[in-house]
């Protein structure tokens, strides 16, 4: 099956990725790559171009101390490798709205000459594989034997670094226990956690007042801790409406666990758990995120499918639809009548139905439209991103969300790039320390 790794934002726009995701593609394979091993292949399969359609004739005879060009089909600015493999991101207005260059003549003669060049190579090998001698073409099929026994051990090691991750996990959930009684006020905080959070807070901001509690004061639970958390996690804040706010003020904890290593397929499982509340009858909305049995070709795991909780609501009370009442006349009887209509809505609670990639034989067959394609590819974009981030970033530091804290580091990851910064001489070091 061919792939496609998402990652349609600019580096700005990504930040540390963990994991890679890859949706089915269904558009043709334009170049048949001698190097790139199946079943993933690179998603856009033409070579540079004038290295591949310039060198493709280039003889090579034994001993010959040429440099060979690239087999690989694929630009190098759009390789999977080369392509920062960040965590999926959506594109900003800003990247959409860049103006377009306005190409002369002459470009534009030259841009359509490339592109008639690129459309007749489609399915077609660069031929270079193909005129390395028989000894060389032996030893690169060596190669691939030797890479498989790399792959195996890749594999090998992200799974028993998911188990260390198990591990791990296991041994923070007392931590976690006893951060859900400080937030919902069933126990009291220790004089050690007292003075570790005042360290804390001094070293966050030097110029900040300490707490000055009596020791007579009893501590109260946190209103609304998790729905403030979420909402200031800058992937969330336009999902969560105001109906949606409504509900997850009943939001009282939020838990990983990781699939068992007896399932076929490794994964994770976030568990969001609610109060009695008049919106529905789950006590425990649970999204589950199932990865391929083997590493992708980054190395990584590969996200599989997602499942979601089917959500009880009580009577009007589904968050996920609009209802519009409409006044209907008969055209036989004159008479009229009035018709309730529910429509799809933006709300957080969608996250519980993720988008479904599509079957292969539908891609296959050319079932989907190209736009359509799109519009599922950013859905499921997007659905990955929100699980992977509520799973590394808000449940590890939740309190970190909640004051805000955590908004420093995002902005930071996202306005910034290693690219803005250059490295200072002594001169310049002076400099600023003087100013």
């Amino acid at each position: 099956m061919i792939t496609k790794i998402i990652g349609k934002g600019n580096k700005r726009q990504m930040g540390h990725m963990r994991h890679f995701f890859f949706t089915p593609l269904t558009r043709p394979l334009l170049l048949d790559c001698d190097l790139c091993p199946p079943p993933r292949r690179p998603p856009y399969c033409f070579s540079s171009f004038f290295t591949h359609t310039m060198s493709s004739n280039v003889p090579i005879s034994q001993g010959s101390d040429i440099t060979a060009p690239t087999p690989q089909n694929t630009p190098l600015t759009h390789a999977p490798i080369a392509a920062g493999l960040s965590r999926p991101t959506v594109p900003d207005i800003t990247e959409d709205a860049e103006p377009q260059e306005d190409l002369g003549g002459v470009q534009q003669a030259m841009l359509n000459l490339v592109q008639g060049r690129l459309a007749g190579l489609v399915g077609k090998s660069s031929g270079y594989i193909e005129s390395l001698p028989d000894g060389v073409k032996k030893s690169v099929e060596a190669l691939k034997g030797v890479q498989v026994k790399q792959n195996d051990l890749q594999n090998q090691y992200k799974r028993e670094c998911l188990e260390l991750e198990k591990k791990y996990l296991d041994l923070t959930k007392p931590l976690y226990e006893r951060r859900h009684a400080l937030i919902t006020g069933t126990a009291e905080p220790t004089a050690e956690e007292l003075e570790a959070g005042a360290a804390q807070s001094q070293k966050d901001d030097p110029d900040a007042n300490p707490l000055e509690v009596s020791s007579t004061t009893a501590a109260a639970p946190i209103p609304h801790f998790w729905l403030t958390a979420l909402r200031n996690y800058v992937g969330l804040t336009e999902l969560i409406t105001d109906r949606d706010a409504g509900a997850l003020k009943y939001l009282t904890d939020l838990r990983i666990e990781y699939l068992p290593s007896s399932e076929p397929k490794p994964g994770f499982k976030l568990l969001f758990v609610f109060d009695e509340n008049e919106y529905f009858e789950n006590k425990v909305l649970e999204k589950t995120y199932v990865y391929r049995e083997e590493v992708g070709y980054s190395g990584d795991f590969v996200y599989d499918r997602a499942i979601g909780t089917d959500i009880k609501w009580k009577e009007d009370k589904d968050l996920t639809k609009e209802f519009e009442i409409k006044k209907q006349r008969n055209k036989n009887t004159n008479r009229t009548r009035l018709v309730r209509k529910a429509h799809p809505t933006e709300s957080f609670f969608n996250f519980f139905s993720p988008p479904v990639p599509p079957a292969e034989d539908a891609l296959e067959n050319g079932d989907i439209g190209e736009d359509d394609l799109d519009e599922l590819e950013e859905k499921l974009e997007i659905d990955y991103q929100i699980g992977e981030d509520i799973k590394e970033k808000i449940i590890p530091r939740a309190v970190d969300y909640f004051t805000g804290k955590a908004l420093e580091y995002d902005m930071l990851s996202e306005d910034e790039d290693e690219d803005d910064y250059e490295d200072l001489d002594d001169d310049d070091e002076d400099r600023f320390e003087d100013d």
